[in-house]
């Protein structure tokens, strides 16, 4: 399989997954573009797609946002993808890929084994780790994970959470992008063609997502998911991509 096409069948999984479980775009198309293009110009070009899946997702599902968690949890968000996004500009894109490969081999462990499932973050622990996704956002581009952990010690509906989730990345997808576009806009631009693909297929994997990967029983999904992801951060271990 050309990585072009890889980059399409894997854009459109990631917007499918994200449709239902409000993060993935970033933990699934970032390492693959990391391996080919270099961790740094990888979380800036992907946050292009992220950001247009995001934006679409909360056009379908904003109604349901909860204006509380998103206040809150949401101002700390983002000033962490904005912090994020400034250190990402410091850092050599070998350094980044270790920190996201460490990041994804930890998220999807927790997701294998069930962990993550009952991990819970309240109170101030909550909004500490709405900072930390915020920030590793910024920096890597990996924050769904951390945020749906602190998110599920609030008592929001399934509806709420997926909606809430989704602003709030939208938010830490506006902190952070200008900071990508000063450092990195030409870079990125330079790479159109393969981000075309990814934001074709995140778009399609976003309208399709919600009718097809609902017949799959959620803990096999959890644990798909999951393996897929700790593949990933294993391979950025073993290909940290260009330095």
């Amino acid at each position: 399989m050309g990585f072009n096409t890889l980059i399409a069948v894997a854009a459109i999984l990631a917007g499918a997954i994200a449709s239902v479980a409000g993060f993935g775009i970033g933990s699934i198309l970032t390492p693959l573009f990391a391996i080919h293009f270099g961790t740094k110009l990888a979380v800036a070009a992907v946050s292009i797609p992220h950001l247009i899946a995001t934006a679409l997702r909360f056009v379908r599902i904003g109604e349901h946002v909860d204006k509380r968690v998103f206040v809150s949890f949401g101002i700390t968000s983002a000033a962490g993808g904005l912090l994020g996004a400034l250190l990402h500009a410091r850092f050599s894109s070998t350094a980044l890929s270790y920190v996201l490969g460490g990041l994804l081999v930890f998220a999807g462990m927790m997701g294998v084994t069930g962990l993550s499932r009952r991990m819970r973050f309240e109170g101030v622990a909550a909004w500490i780790a709405g900072a930390l996704s915020g920030a590793f956002g910024g920096l890597v581009g990996n924050q769904g994970g951390i945020r749906s952990a602190a998110m599920l010690g609030m008592r929001v509906s399934k509806e709420s959470f997926v909606a809430t989730a989704t602003a709030i990345a939208l938010v830490v997808d506006l902190a952070r992008m200008p900071v990508y576009a000063v450092v990195q806009g030409k870079e990125v631009m330079g790479i159109w063609p393969v981000l075309l693909l990814a934001i074709i297929g995140v778009v399609l994997g976003t309208l399709a997502g919600e009718r097809v990967l609902r017949k799959i029983p959620e803990p096999l999904f959890r644990r798909i998911v999951s393996l897929i992801i700790l593949t990933l951060g294993v391979a950025l271990f073993l290909y940290p991509g260009k330095g």
